[in-house]
């Protein structure tokens, strides 16, 4: 066994100097996301964990301590300047989203970018964190351990940094390509894997994404369409929400007064509908719009893949197109949203974020709605897919603000323990920020004069201890109860719109429907007709007909369940 020299003696300051060295370039940036309330500590944990790989070779070959941590610094740590620098500016963690942003830039947004953001906070940031790792790179010394130890110690970090995957493999049977996809998840929030990773999932979605696309672009246009309109110019708005269940909703009888806002317009605006009795068939964002999208449904899921869609659907209209959205751009979950979002012909993605469960709130999307309610196009569709009040429920709202308002158990008509009193609060204030959201699109729709109608529902709605005992959160199709399906649904038409479209939608605001129709819905809206329109699956047609609205699993054998039996 390998003896310590006189002057190599083990010092724990140079041991605990390494390491805040090595974890400096990824623990200092979660440590702020995290006590600045932008996400939780999970981040901070895996970034310490995975910087510890780097004082393994410090370890084995301590002479060599300065030039290694030399090296590492100036690499390592100027490509940690990236994510830096991207949070300073936007407040959002680097992700595999912002390489697809980049992706779709040219040199003049890049210009422009660079332009906009190069500030004097930016450069002074940039600054401290660099001359901050001069000075700990100045504290570094050798650190000196027996043979025994280094290689134990060594063992040690790879064992528990592989420790994920071999759980994964090991407990949750998972395969070898799940497990590593799990284990490179970990190491995101760490530099450089946090980069590598980023990239590799980009171009790996960006793979998937295309190969849909692609499958879109050989599928036949509709057959015989016809569009009533002909050539007037008009503008049509769809807005999707995000896990908002109407049953919180002061507008639609819920006990405390969480939409005041939506309410106002509606006084000011009665023409503004508000249906009452619409379900989501899929309590996920992505299979439900693969349903409400296209023309798939429970009874025919994979028609999402053999059909156009409705973005192609008003693009052979000949309308132009737009996707605006506060969602995740490029994740494993989400690339079917970017897959719908890229049929447009123009697209704004306003959150970059890694995790979804960080703060982004939705007024984003204000000023590219503004932008593209000036276009110059005749036939607009816009499309606005929002946050809305996705978990963490608290990440949803401006904190201290007038959304930040309930705080106890006034309204509530059961007891809720502490901890469920305050999720069930933050999810009523989310709902109250995302009407004033909702109502704000409502009326930059309404003052833009453009001729058309704006409609907004919510994807499927939310669970928050509402379904006694009071004990469920969030959504379980497989235990499913009906405030993980009820959602808003609202339509509001411009004076002209009115005019030339005279209809009675107000006596139809309490039929049953289901959003997974919400295609033939939206052609009779737009006066559209074509081979695969079914005008009784329309909920403002007068030829309705009230079907059995499924829900569940369509590919289980038995998961489909009738929504009307679920107990009150």
């Amino acid at each position: 066994m390998q003896k310590l020299k006189e002057n190599q003696i083990f010092s724990w300051s140079a041991l605990i100097f390494v390491i805040l060295f090595f974890a400096y370039f990824s623990c200092a940036l979660q440590l702020f996301i995290f006590l600045s309330g932008h996400s939780n500590i999970n981040g901070l944990r895996d970034a310490f964990i995975y910087s510890l790989i780097w004082l393994i070779p410090v370890l084995m070959f301590p002479n060599y301590t300065r030039k290694i941590t030399a090296f590492w610094g100036i690499i390592i740590g100027g490509l940690s300047l990236v994510s830096v620098g991207y949070f300073v500016i936007y407040q959002q963690e680097f992700s595999q989203s912002v390489f697809f942003v980049m992706a779709e830039s040219n040199f003049n947004e890049s210009h422009e970018f660079i332009q906009q953001y190069l500030s004097i906070k930016l450069v002074v940031v940039l600054c401290l964190y660099i001359l901050l790792a001069i000075i700990l790179w100045k504290q570094v010394r050798p650190v000196y351990v027996k043979s025994t130890t280094k290689w134990i110690i060594s063992i040690l970090i790879i064992i528990y940094a592989l420790m994920p995957m071999v759980i994964s493999l090991t407990v949750k049977k998972a395969s070898f390509e799940k497990a590593g996809s799990h284990l490179l998840s970990r190491m995101e929030t760490t530099v450089p894997w946090q980069l590598i990773n980023n990239f590799l999932a980009y171009r790996s979605q960006l793979s998937n994404m295309e190969a849909i696309l692609a499958n879109y672009e050989i599928l036949p246009p509709l057959k015989n369409l016809s569009d009533a309109n002909g050539n007037m110019p008009r503008t049509l708005v769809l807005v999707i929400g995000e896990s908002t269940t109407r049953n919180r909703m002061g507008i639609y009888g819920y006990q405390r007064n969480t939409t005041p806002q939506i309410e106002q317009f509606k006084k000011d605006n009665p023409n503004l509908l508000v249906f009452n009795d619409v379900v989501s068939s899929r309590p996920y964002t992505i299979e439900i719009l693969q349903q409400a999208l296209t023309f798939a449904d429970e009874l025919h899921p994979d028609l999402y893949t053999k059909t156009p869609s409705l973005i192609h659907l008003m693009r052979q209209a000949g309308y132009k197109t737009f996707w605006i959205t506060n969602q995740q751009t490029m994740t494993e979950r989400n690339t079917m949203l970017t897959m719908f979002s890229k049929q447009a012909d123009e697209q704004y993605y306003m959150n970059n974020n890694r995790n979804q469960n960080s703060r982004s709130y939705d007024e984003s999307v204000f000023v590219p709605f503004k932008t593209v309610l000036t276009d110059s196009a005749d036939k607009k569709f816009i499309i606005i897919h929002l946050l809305g009040t996705h978990m963490k429920y608290e990440y949803r709202y401006p904190k201290n603000s007038v959304y930040d308002q309930f705080k106890d158990n006034t309204g509530v008509s059961f007891n809720l323990e502490n901890d469920l009193l305050t999720r069930y609060n933050n999810y009523d204030n989310a709902i109250s920020y995302n009407d004033y959201v909702i109502a704000t699109l409502f009326k930059l729709f309404k003052d833009s004069k453009n001729n058309g109608f704006i409609l907004y529902f919510s994807d499927h709605g939310e669970d928050v201890y509402e379904t006694p005992p009071h004990d469920v959160l969030g959504r379980n199709e497989k235990a499913p109860t009906r405030t993980m399906y009820t959602v808003p649904f609202m339509l509001w038409q411009s004076p002209q719109w009115e005019q030339t479209h005279p209809n009675h939608y107000q006596n139809y605001v309490a039929r049953k429907y289901s959003t997974q129709d919400l295609i033939h819905t939206w052609s009779d809206l737009a006066g559209l007709t074509y081979e695969r329109y079914q005008p009784e699956k329309s909920i403002v047609n007068p030829n309705f007909k009230q079907t059995t609205r499924w829900i569940g699993d369509p590919y289980d054998k038995n998961g489909l369940i009738d929504y009307d039996k679920l107990p009150n």
